[in-house]
């Protein structure tokens, strides 16, 4: 199978180890070990920094400290006020801390942060997976116990629960539209260095790569300086609403070289509604094999179809060309992955495909993956 070809029947290979650091900080390993945990190989750009050497890295700092930030469900999104001067990342700073926490279990250091003032943490799913319990620090140094509620790997996103009161949740900005080149302000626990503060722009949305599991997701890109220790915890905008959790990142050196990723904080609230209720988290299934295009237009170019799975019920060819989802334009074969397994199951979507000298739109019910 081609480099950058994804089957979207099965689990994406995990027996090659990606260059993206789990934003966890970790006991220290030789030099040259740690960093190449995770190397991305499947996707085209990934193997280019593969061979430059690059690497992509979870931000997991040795005892997972996770900043927690709460955001009450009902409480609706609410924003910081900026009086006239006000520097808007120490507004930002000042009004998320109380909500970020530090989470540590044997294995590292992240972050989390408090969305619902019921005692709800999100945190990414490597932060916590594998323990039932986890060690939860406030900014002022209060530590408490924190249960597993659940994790889901196909997303990354974790969820905590403390039993504490007066708990401050952060606001989040679940269906709020981003723009390329707004504020971001990442708050986290780098190298476990907790209630750290750093800044820069969103670089990208909706960028389809495959992270450090070898899953393709479609994140948030930022040069805000991420590091092991901010796995889990809040990148916001410049009105101190959570906008993604910190996830990873890609680096030559394996730490901060500005290319770091978020899930989208509207992904994450999904999945975390779901763990919470006990649901089934389902991951989206086309049934289709495909590759980028070596000429012509961009897209998803498909080159076999399972029998009887949605795509083939749904229409869609080897041969087609995808060019968009809904409103969204398909320029490889990782945006449709992304797109497509990010997609709740049972969700009818509407496919954009050329076929030959043909424009289609096709109508397709997302299946679920087969376990």
């Amino acid at each position: 199978m081609a480099r950058n070809e994804v089957v979207l029947e099965e689990e994406p290979p995990a027996a090659v180890e990606p260059v993206a650091d789990d934003l966890i900080s970790k006991s220290p390993a030789p030099p040259g070990t740690e960093r190449r945990l995770w190397f991305a190989v499947a996707f085209l750009a990934a193997a280019l920094l593969f061979a430059a050497g690059f690497g992509v890295s979870r931000l997991v700092d040795s005892g997972d400290t996770a900043a927690v930030t709460t955001t009450s469900a009902a409480a609706g999104v609410t924003a910081v006020t900026l009086p006239a001067g006000e520097e808007p990342v120490a507004a930002v700073a000042r009004s998320l801390m109380p909500s970020v926490v530090q989470i540590e279990n044997s294995g590292g250091v992240g972050a989390g942060f408090i969305y619902d003032s019921a005692g709800y943490i999100l945190t990414a799913a490597h932060v916590v997976e594998g323990f039932d319990r986890v060690s939860v620090v406030f900014a002022d140094g209060t530590r408490t116990t924190g249960t597993v509620v659940g994790f889901d790997p196909g997303s990354d996103v974790g969820v905590v629960k403390i039993e504490e009161t007066g708990l401050v949740a952060a606001p989040l900005a679940v269906d709020v539209q981003l723009e390329v080149g707004q504020t971001a302000i990442a708050l986290g626990s780098p190298f476990g260095l907790d209630q750290t503060v750093t800044s820069g722009v969103i670089s990208a949305v909706d960028r389809s790569i495959q992270a450090p599991d070898g899953r393709v997701r479609s994140v948030l890109q930022t040069d805000a300086a991420i590091n092991p220790g901010n796995s889990g915890g809040p990148l916001a905008d410049r009105q101190g609403r959570v906008i993604g959790i910190n996830d990873f990142i890609v680096s030559p050196s394996g730490g901060n070289d500005g290319v770091g990723f978020a899930i989208p904080i509207t992904t994450a609230k999904i999945v975390a509604d779901h763990l919470v209720a006990g649901e089934a988290i389902g991951t989206g299934f086309l049934g289709v094999t495909g590759t980028d295009p070596q000429a012509g237009p961009p897209g998803a170019l498909i080159t076999d179809v399972l029998a009887g799975s949605p795509a083939a019920q749904g229409g869609l060819q080897a041969g087609d060309l995808v060019v968009s989802i809904g409103e969204r334009t398909v320029g490889s074969m990782d945006d449709l992955a992304a797109d497509i397994q990010a997609t709740e199951p049972g969700t009818e979507v509407t496919i954009g495909v050329q076929r030959g000298d043909q424009t289609l739109t096709l109508t397709i019910v997302v299946g679920s993956r087969p376990q």
